[in-house]
């Protein structure tokens, strides 16, 4: 099934629908690779949205979470999905966290395998509420029962196509706005971790962040978001960029960093418009030196694998996701491996595995 090009110009929601991803996906098939290691997947969603490709429930997440890899947990990221229909505005991103929850419950019964998935979940607050977002953060963690760890407020912004890929408009540099850092000064005394998702641009105010809450638990999203498309069209030149940024934020012990999203089509791999999807040593080929910089900058006790799906399903099956991270680490020892994949997840969002 070739692509052309054209067809995807970029734009946050345009997906492909699921359904031809799972069929595009099932034409590269894998044994997976030292299947007993267990896994803690630390980041994927839940929708079920024609705008963003179709329906990602429970079924789906656990024929991928099925398919090889001895994925033992999960942690469920916003994604906007099943938002109150009424009700205060500030309060409707609640709903997420409720339907989550139940999502969790349906897990923890045992009848959908032993995978215990959204056993962590992480919802969405406005920090831009400032000393407002109190209520909400309270809300939040009463809807989770026990299962809520955090937020996610994406700040995502460029002045290139990049830019279309969030699902919110936001202006330069929030970060650093004085309201977001009331917001943001909500979390801890809250026992509450923060997901830090902008693009590699956008890192040093990520670094100025840091600096005034050293105590706050932060989880770096997608290894910083390096870009790929205009004007960030030179891959050498972007990498030594964002890696001077992976450097310098390692210097922050309340940091850790998540090791994936590197399928998303903001960084123009051309894998999604492949008849046949790629394997998982063209996939490590290319994703092997921002995975290998992120460990010798923050060192396997602060850094975890991630999935990112259905997101990066634009690029591979999950699978051969978890293949292609094998192969960059396996030269790791039993001692590292467990720290990467189950070990600092299972830490930084308090999970029992």
């Amino acid at each position: 099934m070739a692509l052309n090009h054209k067809a995807y110009e970029f734009r946050g929601n345009a997906y492909r629908k699921l359904a031809e991803l799972k069929a595009w996906t099932k034409q590269r098939q894998e044994p997976a690779l030292d299947p007993g290691l267990p896994i803690v997947d630390p980041h994927h969603h839940l929708w079920d949205s024609e705008e963003r490709g179709g329906r990602y429930l429970i079924h789906e997440l656990v024929e991928d979470t099925g398919s090889g890899h001895n994925i033992v947990a999960t942690v469920f990221i916003e994604a906007g999905a099943m938002y109150r229909a009424d009700g205060p505005p500030d309060m409707r991103p609640v709903g997420e966290v409720e339907f989550v929850n139940g999502v969790a419950a349906m897990s923890a019964s045992g009848l959908y395998g032993k995978t215990r998935h959204c056993a962590g979940i992480i919802g969405h607050a406005d920090l831009m509420l400032g000393d407002r977002a109190q209520p909400v953060l309270e809300a939040l963690i009463a809807a989770g029962n026990g299962r809520f760890r955090g937020i996610r407020h994406g700040v995502t912004w460029d002045t290139g196509k990049a830019d279309k890929f969030g699902r919110r408009q936001v202006p330069p540099r929030q970060l650093l706005d004085p309201v977001f850092r009331k917001g943001f000064a909500r979390l801890y005394p809250l026992g509450l971790s923060f997901e830090a998702w902008q693009f590699h641009p956008q890192l040093p105010e990520l670094v100025d962040l840091l600096r005034a809450f050293p105590d706050t638990n932060v989880i770096l999203n997608h290894v910083g978001g390096p870009l790929g498309l205009a004007p960030h069209a030179n891959r050498e030149e972007v990498f030594a960029v964002w890696r001077g940024h992976i450097r310098e934020l390692a210097q922050f012990p309340n940091l850790s960093v998540k090791l994936g999203g590197l399928g998303m089509l903001y960084l123009d791999w051309d894998f999604h418009l492949r008849e046949a999807p790629p394997s998982s040593e063209e996939l490590a080929a290319v994703w092997r030196r921002y995975i290998e910089t992120c460990i010798e900058a923050f060192g396997v006790n602060r850094c975890m694998m991630e999935s990112n799906f259905p997101v990066d399903k634009q690029s591979c099956g999950y699978s051969v996701l978890w293949n292609a991270l094998k192969r960059i680490t396996q030269g790791c020892s039993a001692v590292e491996k467990a720290a990467l994949y189950r070990d600092t997840a299972a830490r930084v969002y308090r999970l029992a595995v």
